[in-house]
């Protein structure tokens, strides 16, 4: 339903995940397109291996040791049609009817979307501004029996846009080693930062091998390369790679290849740092009509990087009729029972703001605190 809304030009959508449009290297990306044609054509257009093209995961294992100081190699990556593939796979690997699946409560819906088919028996573990409350998590892993994996999205997670403290990262990753539970690491968004210092990941930090890494492109170059990846222990990138074969064969050669060149040939960092500035820029001016427009009773989180802002109504409302109200208005966001799969609390909504440009976001805050005051104050 949302993406339709964002296909309709009179609709200021804060819903959807979509990066900005502005952002797309459609001239670096057509340059380095015709140099792959020019000098690796028949490969690019013939079917490849299911693990994926070679460079594309030597550039990764680089990638993993320069800037997340984390050991990965290049067998041990796999390219996927996208992270969202990537979350298929996992679930997939690990998950049978009925196994518990530890999730953030909130967790992002498109991967609750993709593991559902496995049906797991869903798990919310509590969270606040610095991430998982470790004592919650203690009490969960003591009690239940048949946890089979834990999904989690420390940087700028979907849809809270919290970022947890390394003082959580550690002692999660503490009481995941005294567990030995396998950890599914979300970092699509992970690169998006615009203020304060990068933090390790738990990739980083795991010393027994437990935690599987997925990352994409699709936010920092294009979602329609649909390029992503896993990166984990080896028998887990096995298996899902045997998975994956009967899946699709194996991720388009072509595009690979046009990423592999993009990395290597293009400032991809200088590209990510403008990308990031520009989300940044969005952030402001959506937090700052927020102040100006939003009743004093709701409240919202203050993220570093990312794309996403969590707003908290009061505990009688339900943000689906704020929706219906605003858009009325032409107004569109993503009410937050979704991101809950047991709790289902209905009085949160989620705000993008990398999609539209300043003057809709001023426009289209407006209106929802327009919508708020009636709502709650009328």
């Amino acid at each position: 339903m949302l993406l339709k809304l964002t296909a309709q030009p009179e609709v200021i959508s804060f819903g959807g995940g979509l990066p900005a449009p502005e952002t797309f290297p459609i001239e670096t990306l057509a340059a380095v397109t015709q140099e792959v044609f020019a000098k690796d054509g028949v490969a690019a257009l013939q079917y490849g291996p299911s693990r994926g093209y070679l460079p594309l995961r030597k550039y990764l294992s680089d990638w993993f040791q320069n800037h997340l100081q984390a050991t990965v190699v290049p067998d041990d990556i796999l390219i996927t049609a996208g992270s969202q593939q990537g979350l298929d796979l996992l679930a997939r690997v690990f998950l049978d009817p009925g196994d518990v699946l530890l999730v953030e409560g909130p967790s992002y819906i498109g991967a609750l979307n993709a593991f559902d088919l496995a049906q797991p028996t869903y798990v919310e573990m509590p969270m606040d501004e610095e991430g998982v409350i470790p004592e919650a998590l203690a009490e969960i892993l003591a009690t239940q029996k048949k946890v089979k994996a834990i999904y989690v999205i420390p940087d700028f997670q979907n849809p809270t846009g919290i970022t947890w403290s390394l003082a959580r990262r550690q002692k999660f990753m503490e009481l995941v080693n005294q567990y030995e539970i396998p950890v599914w690491e979300d970092h699509p968004y992970g690169e998006l930062r615009f203020s304060g210092e990068a933090l390790p990941t738990l990739k980083a930090l795991d010393t027994k091998h437990l935690v599987t890494f997925l990352g994409t492109f699709s936010k920092t170059l294009s979602p329609g390369l649909r390029i992503g990846y896993l990166a984990g222990p080896a028998e887990v990138i096995e298996r899902a790679d045997f998975i994956k074969q009967a899946a699709d064969l194996s991720t388009s050669s072509l595009v690979q290849r046009q990423v592999a060149a993009f990395l290597q040939e293009a400032d991809y960092e200088g590209h990510v740092a403008a990308n990031a500035d520009l989300y940044r820029q969005r952030h402001d001016v959506m937090l700052t009509a927020m102040q100006q427009h939003f009743p004093a009773d709701v409240h919202w989180t203050e993220p570093r990087g990312g794309l996403f802002i969590w707003v908290e109504l009061p505990k009688d409302c339900d943000a689906r009729d704020v929706l219906t109200q605003a858009l009325q208005e032409n107004v569109a966001f993503t009410p937050g029972e979704g991101f809950f799969p047991v709790t289902k609390q209905k009085n949160y909504f989620r705000l993008n703001y990398s999609s539209m440009d300043e003057a809709r976001i001023r426009e289209g805050i407006r209106k929802i605190g327009e919508v708020l005051h009636r709502m709650l104050h009328s």
